[in-house]
């Protein structure tokens, strides 16, 4: 039913500031650029999914609704939405589940620089129902163009998206048994918790609950995104070139992966990048 995260939005107060921050992030231009109903956009497709900056840009009733956001919340990764190939289908397994979904409703959004239209239907959750973590579901009509690379070393996709609970039991339960997110694995350790990876396409859902935290139990939030690098060293000299600042490199949890922490240009989102070694053939 759900084929793949379709992408994960980050709200921003200024636009422009945004989309400077993750173009040096990234190596890449975004690939969308709108504006409607008073909130500006920005998307940095990349090959498995998409970057949406979002920022109010007037006083309308959008507007206002990411004002507040940003007002509780500051800037940072607000909500992730699945993707289906039928948007009819995933409405009713969400009603089934209890989910609350609203109706699905159409959208369509042009390129400020090309005047290229996309379309989508798309519906949401409710929040009560979800443990806090605005989720949304879309069916799109086409796919979108691809960010353009722009110097060495770029982020070629992304490698998870982290979900922080205070119940492991019953997020898993979300992720895996309603909403039908395969279990890849299921890992504790007595220094950082327990962690759940749920695959979604290319990509995985990782849930962390950390004992001791301070996370209401019935409410998760959305934590971190993780991106794909090639080469880790050769990012982490363009990184730095360009004034962002990022730790060294290290060896990751997961065997054959080198890790960096990024802490800045990410508009509030905690973000690590990693590099895979391929696997011998």
């Amino acid at each position: 039913m759900i084929t793949g995260l379709d992408h994960a939005v980050v709200v921003v107060r200024d636009i422009e500031a945004g989309v400077a921050a993750y173009r040096s992030l990234f190596a890449r231009t975004p690939a969308w650029r709108a504006e409607a109903d008073g909130v500006a956009t920005a998307l940095f497709t990349l090959d498995n999914t998409t970057l949406e900056l979002i920022a109010p840009k007037s006083d309308a009733e959008s507007a206002t609704r990411i004002r507040a956001v940003l007002d509780a919340q500051g800037e940072g990764l607000a909500s992730i939405c699945f993707r289906t190939g039928d948007i009819t289908q995933m409405h009713r397994r969400l009603e089934r589940l209890t989910l609350k979904p609203s109706p699905v409703g159409e959208a369509e959004s042009r390129d400020i620089g090309s005047g290229a239209t996309l379309q989508w239907k798309r519906t949401r959750t409710e929040t009560e129902a979800t443990r806090g973590v605005r989720l949304f579901f879309l069916e799109r009509s086409a796919e979108r163009p691809h960010s353009t690379v722009t110097g060495p070393a770029p982020i070629t996709a992304m490698d998870h998206v982290v979900v922080a609970t205070g119940d492991p039991e019953r997020a898993a339960a979300l992720y895996g048994a309603r909403l039908g997110l395969d279990m890849a694995l299921d890992r504790s350790h007595p220094d950082w918790g327990r962690l759940m990876f749920f695959r979604c396409g290319d990509l995985i859902v990782e849930v962390a609950h950390h004992p001791g935290g301070s996370l209401d139990p019935a409410r998760d939030r959305l934590r971190g995104l993780c991106w794909r690098v090639g080469n880790a060293d050769a990012t982490r000299e363009r990184l730095l070139s360009a004034g962002i600042d990022v730790s060294e490199v290290r060896t990751g949890r997961k065997p054959g992966t080198r890790v960096m922490t990024v802490r800045s240009s990410t508009c509030g989102v905690p973000t690590l990048l990693i590099e895979r070694t391929p696997r011998p053939a």
